[in-house]
């Protein structure tokens, strides 16, 4: 009698147990299905997406800029519009009326300075150039900061490597840049000597690619 009880017990737990689970549920280590899709990134459901984006969500293999994601789909405008790094460097475009060409097909190499690049120019300089009488001004300085073509890391250490240790580029606006390696990093130097740190590169867009420097180049 003992026994039978034992097993009626048993049963009814195993029941209890089961109705409670529900389908698809693992009794050692919970919903496994769950766990497996936040491991590996492409399995994951719509929550899971929300709080870790997909690798098309992150830009498709590009790095995360000014805590937005950069997608290769996208254009050097679009893209750069998301970065909060870079709300005066798209401001400054928009001043200058360039962001139709930055939206074109290209392709253009864009080294964007973010805004503390540009809080490090003179008190006033970046307010004097984003009125409408500086527009030439302001074209001639943020053009400087574009080449034509997709100059990639590896094509611009190439570069410098075939120009025995510097390379130099020709920008839009008709001047050169000059690249070196300083370290691990690509350093530009403009036409007043001054220096710009690459800090990230190879953030590719559907035009062309952009890299994040942290100074303002200047032209002659």
């Amino acid at each position: 009698m003992k026994q039978k009880l034992i097993l009626t017990l048993a049963a009814l737990a195993a029941a209890v147990f089961a109705a409670c689970a529900g389908p698809g549920s693992d009794p050692v280590g919970g919903n496994r299905n769950n766990n497996t899709g936040k491991m590996s990134g492409n399995t994951m459901n719509a929550n899971t997406n929300a709080s870790m984006p997909s690798n098309t969500n992150t830009g498709d293999g590009n790095p995360m800029v000014g805590g937005a994601a950069m997608l290769k789909t996208k254009d050097i405008i679009d893209n750069a519009a998301n970065s909060k790094d870079h709300t005066t460097l798209v401001a400054a475009v928009k001043a200058a009326g360039l962001v139709d060409t930055l939206k074109g097909a290209g392709p253009f190499t864009v080294f964007a300075p973010v805004n503390a690049a540009f809080e490090k120019l003179p008190a006033g300089t970046v307010d004097g150039l984003l009125k409408p009488e500086s527009k030439a001004a302001l074209t001639k300085i943020l053009t400087y900061h574009v080449v034509p073509g997709k100059q990639d890391a590896a094509t611009i250490a190439k570069a410098i490597e075939d120009g025995k240790g510097k390379a130099t580029f020709k920008t839009v606006a008709g001047g050169t840049l000059t690249a070196a390696m300083e370290g691990p990093s690509v350093v530009l130097t403009d036409e007043k000597g001054g220096k710009s740190r690459v800090t990230t590169a190879d953030v590719m867009q559907s035009n062309g690619v952009i890299h994040v420097i942290d100074s303002v180049l200047m032209p002659k």
